[in-house]
């Protein structure tokens, strides 16, 4: 089943020449894992944004984005916000509270769910994740990978059906990578959660991508199995 359509996208950014995405097509089927590659500057970090409508930059834009078969431009905004995750290469950037359970609590909050459904579902995801054991430390004392962890495990809780990735081990060690990595499997296979990932360590996810798409100049070069 598609849940996620690209049709002719082409964008720029303001004052700029140089073309971000030159007709980018593209369809995703519920549950695939995908992984998308290329060199740095090549449309990755703008592809993705432009599928997350809160974080879609400012440019010339045709074409269009269809989520479960709404254009994103006029997906309500609950919608937006919980069914498309979003984590980026940065976990110091994504992180805005001070504790980690407040973390995992925030968009959840802000959704206006009741209390006991918040906590029902920070304790799911805490345990899901193992972090139970610094889950009230501060998030200012963790590492790379555990604001990494806890960035993916705050959308998590948000029970997102798409879930987008902007190269999230790229500030991580390799055995934090790697751990990272396999919980992104582990959500796909158990959980049938759809991913796209844009990642470096392709040696990594390879093999457990069902499909690879290589950019260049803006523009998919090859997509296949």
């Amino acid at each position: 089943m598609e849940i996620l359509r690209i049709e002719n996208l082409s964008f720029s950014y303001p004052q700029s020449e140089k073309t971000a995405l030159a007709n980018v097509s593209l369809t995703v089927d519920q549950g695939e894992f995908i992984v998308i590659c290329g060199e740095s500057g090549c449309g990755k970090t703008t592809l993705l944004k432009m599928m997350k409508r809160e974080l879609s930059p400012v440019g010339n834009k045709t074409g269009n984005i269809f989520y479960c078969g709404t254009e994103i431009s006029i997906l309500d905004e609950r919608v937006s916000a919980s069914e498309i995750g979003y984590v980026s290469q940065s976990p110091e950037h994504q992180t805005v509270t001070d504790k980690v359970w407040h973390e995992m609590a925030f968009g959840l909050e802000n959704l206006g769910l009741p209390t006991p459904v918040i906590r029902r579902r920070v304790g799911e995801m805490a345990s899901y994740f193992g972090i139970q054991n610094w889950y009230h430390r501060s998030t200012d004392s963790l590492s790379g990978g555990q604001k990494q962890l806890l960035n993916l495990a705050s959308v998590m809780a948000m029970q997102p059906k798409l879930l987008l990735l902007d190269e999230p081990t790229s500030q991580l060690d390799p055995i934090a990578a790697a751990d990272f990595i396999a919980t992104l499997q582990k959500l796909n296979r158990e959980l049938g959660l759809t991913i796209l990932l844009a990642e470096h360590r392709l040696e990594e996810v390879f093999p457990i991508a069902d499909k690879v798409i290589a950019m260049d100049s803006g523009k998919i070069l090859a997509c296949g199995s």
